[in-house]
Parts: C-alpha cells; structure tokens; sequence
C-alpha cells in the first residue's frame, strides 16, 4: 500500500468543552487507524492562548478516555505522549521566515477592516496590499522585529502571498502569524507572536507524520491550502511527510 502504517491525530482547541461533533470525530480518528493496524495521537492545537485554559485541557482528555476506552482510569488510548502545537513554535517560525526569503510571504501593515476590504467577495477577487511587494529583506526584518516584541498587538501580521484574484478566499494572502501578548500555558511568556491555525495546523500534522488528516466538511475549501503550505515546507527541507487531508460529514441533530 501507500503506507506502512496509519496514523492519526485528535486535534481540539483546547478553548472549550467537547460537544457531540467532537465524538464522530474522535470514533472516525481512533476508528480508522485501529481497522488498519494504526494508532492514533492527541494533539492540542494550542495557537490561541487568549482563549485557552488547562480546564479544558484536562475535560478533553477525561472525556477521550471514556469514549475510546470505556473508562477515565485506565491507560490512555492514544499513541506516547499528548501533543502540543506548540511543541513546534520554533519549526513555525522557521518555516515562516523560509516563506518570506522566497518571497511567499510579506509583512502587513493594514488594519483588520482594510484587510476585509481589499479581500473582496466570492463574486469580486481581492485586490494587492500596498504591502504586497515590500523587499524580502525588508519584511524578514519586521518579522523579526515582531517576535522580538518592538510592534503593538494588531498592528502588524506576517501574510501568505498566493493569489487575490484566487476563486477560493482562503487562498486570498490568508494569514500565518499576529502579534498577540498573552502568557501561553505550555510556553509562557517566550512569544509574543502566534501562528494561525491553518498554517500550525498542517504543519503540526506533517511533522508528526500523521498519514491521513481526517476532518468536517468545512474544511474542504481549506484543503488547497493546507497543500500549499505543506508543498512549500517541503520545498524547503523544513518537513518530510505530506498528509492527506480528507472530509467527512458533520454531525447534526434534529
């Protein structure tokens, strides 16, 4: 086959309590890899530290236990450790500036609203920042300069250059990186810059080597993106593996 062995990943926010979606997911993710004789890692995506808590962490994986195992007590049912995002904050940042040196990525000086206004609809394509075309060297530098603390919150972001006039919104210089002071629980006060989710995300799957990267519907106009960023780290000798991202339904009541 294409693999020698499946692995998969339960990857919540650890911003809340799980809820009945959460469930299909963790029965799909756990499911999948133990019909096929693999295992399954969790995985906190911890990008957001304004909106996390340990509560939550703790509740999630109570919770992870009963449904994969039956019981809270007993030995975990995913594979070694739990996992965080930001376990890989270094590689992120890494790979952000190899983005930026390749000119596929650019420092951002507009303003929320202005952003949303140059991004167009799904009937308008967006239009170039004025930012868009600043030298390399220019935005490692304010990057840089952003980790190191130097910039208010909100007004900078490190952007993605793709396409504006892409059919696809996400596609549209999406985000990777805003600076956000706030203490991380795992990391403290090292950052005061985060990365964004889909840009953590992928990346965190395809250093873990995770096969086959299951997840709702809503993330399939996702997908291109989540191969581009991974087809560039790739490039650029940052990681090895390439997930396969794959949708499933999402879970309603009625």
């Amino acid at each position: 086959g294409k693999h020698k062995s499946i692995l998969t990943r339960f990857p919540p926010e650890p911003n809340g309590y799980l809820h009945l979606g959460h469930a299909k997911s963790i029965n799909l993710n756990y499911g999948v890899a133990k019909e096929f004789g693999g295992v399954t890692n969790m995985r906190f995506d911890d990008t957001n530290p304004v909106k996390e808590d340990q509560e939550y962490v703790d509740s999630i994986k109570e919770d992870v236990r009963w449904l994969v195992s039956g019981a809270t007590d007993g030995p975990d049912p995913w594979d070694g450790a739990v996992r965080h995002a930001s376990d890989y904050f270094d590689t992120f940042y890494e790979a952000a500036k190899y983005l930026i040196t390749q000119d596929l990525a650019y420092v951002e000086e507009l303003n929320a609203e202005e952003m949303k206004e140059y991004r167009g609809t799904l009937k308008q394509p967006g239009r170039n920042s004025p930012h868009r075309d600043r030298p390399t060297e220019e935005s490692l530098d304010l990057f840089e300069r952003m980790r190191a603390g130097e910039f208010a919150d909100g007004s900078m972001c490190l952007r993605a250059k793709i396409d504006m006039s892409s059919s696809n919104i996400n596609m549209r210089d999406p985000a990777l990186y805003r600076i956000r002071r706030a203490t991380h629980v795992m990391t403290g006060d090292k950052w005061c810059i985060y990365p964004m989710y889909d840009f953590a995300h992928c990346l965190s799957d395809a250093i873990e080597g995770i096969t086959h990267s299951l997840c709702t519907l809503e993330f399939e106009d996702h997908r291109p993106l989540y191969d581009w960023f991974v087809d560039r780290a790739l490039e650029g000798g940052i990681i090895e593996c390439k997930p396969q991202q794959t949708e499933f339904s999402r879970l309603n009541l009625q």
